[in-house]
């Protein structure tokens, strides 16, 4: 038994199994076995941890809280107590107790490297930059190992990057850790690539950009190797901040002399021949041009560079693209220039030709020229697509039939002339026949395209797809100038494409925006989910999603979408923290602050803080006064009417809002006004329902009291200043409306593949805004009842008053009356659906239910004063004490609102009926191009269109039964 080399510690032996359940997710086993371990050995304190872990992951947070402080008050030194420690506080998301922990730990052990490393993580996880400063040195003098010093100096970096004052940043942490570098310096103890990195960073951001240059141009420099071109690329950018243009085109002269297909070194090249003619820079007599070589200073020698650059393609094992598109892009900045014709580069038509018959058979030749499109006349974009056509070898079967291509090439060629031909707007100025019969050529092109993919994987996409979907594209076109059927073709189209190319995003978010636009939500969460969006893309593309899921009726949906656009938002904090670790631990130092800026760029989205409202709207809508009372409700998500956790001044827009194709010319694409203009309208559309939330929120906090509130009884109480809270939450309200109302006024139409508009207009035109707006002010009129009794006759009137306009909102010409119609009908053989009726019937949803949250704070204030008088009847013994008008009023109007929701819910079942009957399979589709294989997706198309209708209003109809259930309730 001695002579073995290791013995297992017996401890570890014991805990195996519960590590092994845990592992296994049977939470409930181990903290079973813990028990067990725990009752024959009760000092083991790793057992207590782990049966913690048990508890948390079955949702007994409390009891595993007061198990792990337990085991943290007797601060353990044990490996296995302080990892499990660690990881239950991380599940918690409680990482500044694994710093607490760790400062114990280091304490009793002070010489351990171990636990010193794991207090600094335990910082990093919490940004504790200055503490992490300190622990790195402590580290560094226990082992004095290099990577210990510099997470010293970068956490240095950090505290300048977080410091409020760039003044502070500037004059003493920079300095400090520039000091920290070159001690190390003077003391030749640089070993890594990564602490020559961290030395250019603090030169860089200390602006000592000549001191940068030195650094990578002399010894340290040659340490730069795990990039391609790194050293060259610094170079460069000290070059340009120096605005030292002579070594910047000498550098990139030389470079593109190794490389001539490097399009940033042409950028570069340019700009800097350019920017010294200018300054009519000429060379020293005798000595070296620069310190890079050899400078070209004038037009003259940057054409001829360019000409040799061709003229070098030319014996070039393969075609280079970058010689003849640094051509183009000379003589675009020749023509800003109003110089371009005394140098003689050809003309822009020919060589854009050209370049075409050399590499128009690659997909990227498109967007190649696209760039350069608006050097052509445009007079001459008809010859000039004619002129291209004619060099593709396409063969017609017979004289009248389309001229197809033999094979990939030809295709690809094809293709690209067909997306010029769009972004040159010729299809734009057709008319209707005219884009009916191209869309019809698009599409036997398409299928005849098939043929040459027949041996792709599911995964990969068919080489004609984009035939797909430019025809789609001109369908859309028609759609907008009032051709309903177009609509339908489009999404036929978009099916049939999709069922050959299962892989293809495009088509899938086409389909997405089509289906939602038509308010057909149903098939939009299997579409979505099959995009199989990661990460960021939560952020860029999740409003494509959420912007639609509640809004169209698909609560469950909505639930879903919003929990997994939220899930990726909570994880990015936790996750963050761990890329931080691990460019520490391997010394990817400058990837540090991207990675603060990440977090804080997602912490400040948009997208964040409109998921993260629209979902607590939502669970109120679903759960409150329902399976929970409002309060309730309220208090699991933490809300209070006093905080406000958006961002505003720091509100960023990610969405991707080019993620969708378009070969739109620029006067119809998207462009920097709509994006500023869609910023605008989403956060004044957050703003309103962020504050409804609030409002919402501060209806359980003004609780009644029966007596009436003096001010020593509010002072005491606080309610007094929980109703100047919501007086203030709706006069802020009242604003934001307005402001709606302003923007609204522009009229602002986005391109129908740029960003989507809110639901704000609606929120407007059916009513609701008023109405919800009129209950948060009655909750300030009940208020001053509850406060001031029954005695003033005149509160009892307003009250009165405002319950009769309510009604009449709710079941006049407002709310009601826009809810009323047919969600799909059919016309002259064509499906039209109305999908404004589904976001007002949501709502008219919505509204019923602050009226009822309302009704109920009502309900509350009323009740007791009702029972009281009721009391000093039965004193008096006097049948003929007058009620104050005020409980007649209240009960009316909850008779209006039970009256109306039957009315609504009545409704609903007819929109049922109506959608169970309709038969879309025996339309008979006049004045489309259907073909006949066409037909099973124009049923399926229109199948899933009929059944997210039906569902919307199944779950509409549901839910406003179970608010009904409670109206009923409400009888003081």
């Amino acid at each position: 038994m001695a002579a073995r080399g290791h013995v297992q510690d017996p401890n570890d032996r014991r805990l195996r199994p519960i590590y092994d359940y845990l592992d296994n997710g049977n939470n409930k086993m181990a903290i079973q076995q813990a028990d067990k371990l725990l009752k024959k050995h009760k000092d083991l304190h790793c057992a207590k941890v782990l049966k913690a872990i048990g508890l948390q992951r079955t949702g007994k947070q409390d009891e595993a809280y007061a198990l792990a402080q337990e085991v943290a008050a007797l601060e353990p030194t044990d490996d296995n107590s302080l990892q499990a420690l660690t990881i239950l506080y991380r599940e918690m998301h409680r990482p500044e107790l694994v710093t607490k922990l760790y400062e114990a730990a280091v304490k009793k052990v002070p010489n351990s490297e171990e636990y010193h490393s794991h207090l600094f993580m335990a910082y990093a996880r919490v940004g504790e930059y200055k503490k992490m400063q300190q622990a790195g040195m402590a580290l560094y003098k226990i082992v004095p190992k290099n990577p210990y010093y510099f997470w010293s100096v970068m956490s240095l970096i950090m505290q300048s990057i977080s410091a409020q004052d760039e003044n502070l940043s500037k004059t003493m942490f920079l300095p400090l850790a520039e000091r920290m570098v070159e001690k190390m310096v003077k003391e030749d103890k640089i070993e890594a690539e990564a602490e020559v990195e961290l030395y250019y960073m603090i030169l860089e951001r200390l602006e000592k950009y000549k001191e940068a240059l030195d650094v990578v141009r002399g010894k340290l420099g040659e340490k730069l190797t795990s990039e391609l071109q790194s050293r060259e690329n610094k170079c460069m950018a000290m070059y340009k901040k120096l605005h030292r243009w002579p070594e910047c085109n000498a550098l990139a002269r030389r470079l593109l002399l190794k490389n001539s297909d490097d399009w940033q070194f042409y950028i570069t090249y340019f700009d800097s021949v350019f920017q010294l003619i200018d300054e009519s820079w000429t060379p020293p007599a005798e000595e070296e041009h620069s310190l890079e070589g050899e400078v070209h200073f004038s037009i003259e020698q940057a054409v001829n560079f360019i000409e040799e650059r061709i003229a070098e393609e030319s014996k070039s094992s393969r075609p280079l693209r970058g010689p003849f598109l640094a051509k183009l892009e000379l003589i675009r900045r020749l023509r800003l220039r109003g110089c371009n014709d005394e140098y003689k580069l050809g003309d822009p038509e020919e060589l854009m030709f050209q370049y075409f018959k050399k590499f128009g058979d690659k997909p990227c030749c498109f967007t190649d020229l696209k760039v350069f499109v608006d050097l052509l006349p445009p007079s001459q974009y008809t010859k000039f697509i004619r002129q291209l056509l004619d060099v593709i070898p396409l063969v017609a079967a017979a004289e009248n039939e389309v001229a197809l291509p033999g094979d990939i090439k030809a295709l690809q060629q094809h293709l690209c002339v067909v997306q010029l031909s769009r972004l040159l707007g010729i299809y734009h100025a057709m008319d209707k026949k005219q884009k009916l019969a191209v869309v019809r050529e698009l599409m036997l092109r398409y299928r005849h395209g098939l043929e040459f993919g027949k041996s792709c994987l599911k995964t990969e996409l068919q080489f004609s797809d984009y035939y797909c979907l430019l025809a789609v594209h001109l369908l859309l076109d028609l759609w907008l100038e009032g051709e309903e059927a177009a609509v339908w073709q489009c999404l036929t189209l978009l099916e049939e494409g999709l069922s050959h190319s299962p892989s293809n995003a495009q088509f899938k978010l086409l389909l997405i925006r089509i289906y939602c636009r038509l308010g057909a939500f149903e098939p939009v969460s299997e579409l979505y989910s099959s995009l199989d969006a990661k990460h960021i893309q939560h952020d860029t593309i999740g409003y494509l999603l959420t912007r639609y899921a509640g809004s169209l009726g698909h609560y469950a949906a909505a639930s879903q979408s919003c929990n997994f656009a939220l899930r990726f938002f909570h994880s990015n904090q936790k996750d963050t923290s761990e890329y931080i670790i691990q460019a520490y631990k391997y010394g990817a130092f400058e990837k540090i602050p991207e990675f603060i800026a990440f977090r804080n760029r997602l912490n400040s989205s948009l997208h964040f803080a409109q998921v993260r409202t629209e979902r607590m709207l939502l669970d109120l809508l679903l759960e409150a006064n329902i399976s929970t009372s409002l309060e309730e409700s309220i208090k699991s998500m933490s809300l209070s009417p006093e905080e406000d956790d958006i961002p505003w001044k720091d509100l960023r827009d990610n969405r991707d809002l080019t993620v969708l194709f378009s070969w739109d010319p620029k006067d119809r694409d998207i462009s920097e006004e709509h994006r500023k203009l869609s910023l605008e309208e989403e956060t004044l559309w957050l703003r309103i329902r962020s504050l409804t939330l609030r409002l919402v929120s501060g209806l359980p906090t003004l609780a009644h009291t029966i007596q009436p509130k003096n001010s020593e009884k509010t002072a005491e109480n606080g309610v007094s200043s929980k109703i100047d809270t919501i007086r203030a939450l709706l006069q802020q309200l009242e604003a934001a409306v307005d402001s709606g109302k302003k923007f609204l006024e522009q009229k602002i139409q986005y391109p129908v593949l740029g960003p989507p508009p809110t639901r704000m207009a609606g929120f407007f035109s059916n009513g609701s805004c008023q109405c919800q707006t009129s209950l948060f002010y009655l909750v300030s009129d009940i208020y001053e009842l509850d406060t001031n009794g029954l005695g003033k006759s005149e509160i009892q009137e307003r009250i009165g008053n405002s319950f009769k306009s309510l009604v009449e909102r709710l079941t006049g010409n407002d709310l009601f009356n826009k809810c009323k119609g047919d969600l799909i009908e059919v016309r002259d053989g064509t499906l039209k659906t109305h999908p404004n009726l589904l976001e007002n019937l949501v709502f008219f949803v919505e509204t019923i239910s602050i009226a009822l949250w309302v009704s109920s704070y009502c309900d509350s204030v009323l009740r007791p004063f009702k029972s009281n008088l009721q009391k000093k009847k039965k004193k008096k013994k006097e049948s003929s004490v007058a009620m104050p008008p005020v409980f007649t009023h209240f009960l009316d109007y909850v008779t209006e609102l039970q009256t109306l929701t039957s009315n609504v819910i009545d409704h609903i079942k007819g929109l049922e009926i109506i959608l169970t009957a309709l038969k879309p399979e025996e339309l008979s589709l006049k004045g489309t191009l259907l073909l006949q294989e066409e037909k099973k997706f124009t049923k399926t198309v229109q199948g899933k269109v009929q059944s997210s209708y039906h569902h919307s209003v199944q779950e509409i109809g549901e839910l406003l039964k179970k608010r009904l259930d409670t109206i009923k309730k409400l009888k003081i």
